[in-house]
C-alpha cells in the first residue's frame, strides 16, 4: 500500500513517514506543496496525508485541485488549527479525515488504516443501454437501435428509472414515489398513461415491445425475446 505524506516540518514528516515504513507501507514525502500536487495528480496512491498550512499551494488548495481533477485518493488532512470553521472548510473541500497537531502515532495509524479499507468509488453511470435501448444521461437523449425519440421531462425520468431496474416487476406505487415523489393514490391513472406514452415512442419504428404489463402487479422493462425463442 502506498501513501503519500505532504508535510513541511521535516520532524514531522520523518516521524510518519517511518512509522507507516515500520507498519509495512510504502511511504513517499513531499517536503512542500509544489511537489505534493505535483505527485498527487501523477502517481497512484491508496491514501495522502496533508499537512494543513504548506508553502506553495496549502493543504487546503492541493485539496481542491485534486478532487477538481476527479482524484478520489481518501485524505488525511494534518492541522494545528483548532477551530471548527477550519475543520468544516478542509471537511467541504473533500477532506475524508482532520487530525490536530499534536497527535499520538497510534491515532494516526488507525485513520490511515480505516481510510485505506474505504472501498473505492464507483464511476458514475453516464450511459444506460437495455437490449437495443441506449440512454444518454449527460445529453439527456434515448435511441432505439439507432432511432432518436423525443422524450417529455417526465417521460425521461420514467424510462431511466425502468432501464435502471431492467427484468423487474415495478409497481405503480413505486413508479410514483421515485418518478413522480407522490404517495400512493387508487384514483391516479397517471402512471398508465406516461408509460403508455413511452411505449408507443419505444415501438414507432416497428420494434418488438419492450415494456410489458404484469397484470395487478407492475410494469417490466426488458429486451424482447428472441425470434423463435
Amino acid at each position: 500500500m502506498r501513501i503519500l505524506v505532504i508535510e513541511d516540518d521535516a520532524a514531522t514528516a520523518d516521524y510518519i513517514a517511518k512509522g507507516l515504513g515500520e507498519e509495512g507501507y510504502v511511504v513517499d514525502v513531499a517536503r512542500n506543496g509544489r511537489d505534493g500536487l505535483y505527485l498527487a495528480l501523477n502517481e497512484p496512491f491508496d491514501v495522502i496525508v496533508s499537512d494543513r498550512m504548506l508553502p506553495g499551494p496549502d493543504g487546503l488548495a492541493i485539496l481542491r485541485a485534486l478532487r477538481a481533477s476527479g482524484i478520489a485518493t481518501p485524505v488525511l488532512m494534518l492541522t494545528a488549527l483548532s477551530e471548527v470553521d477550519r475543520r468544516v472548510e478542509g471537511l467541504e473541500a473533500g477532506a475524508d479525515d482532520y487530525l490536530a497537531k499534536p497527535f499520538a502515532f497510534a491515532e494516526l495509524r488507525a485513520r490511515v488504516r480505516a481510510l485505506a479499507r474505504r472501498p473505492a468509488p464507483q464511476a458514475e453511470v453516464t450511459e444506460l443501454a437495455v437490449g437495443d435501448l441506449r440512454m444518454d444521461l449527460l445529453r439527456r437523449t434515448v435511441a432505439r437501435g439507432g432511432r432518436a425519440m423525443e422524450m417529455l421531462p417526465t417521460e425521461f425520468r420514467l424510462l431511466e428509472f425502468m432501464m435502471r431496474h431492467p427484468g423487474q416487476v415495478l409497481t405503480r406505487t413505486l413508479l410514483l414515489e421515485k418518478v413522480w415523489d407522490f404517495s400512493f393514490d387508487p384514483t391516479t391513472n397517471v402512471v398508465d398513461v406516461h408509460v403508455s406514452r413511452v411505449r408507443r415512442k419505444l415501438e414507432a419504428g416497428g420494434e418488438a415491445p419492450m415494456i410489458r404489463t404484469v397484470r395487478g402487479a407492475g410494469y417490466v422493462l426488458a429486451p424482447p425475446a428472441p425470434e423463435g425463442g
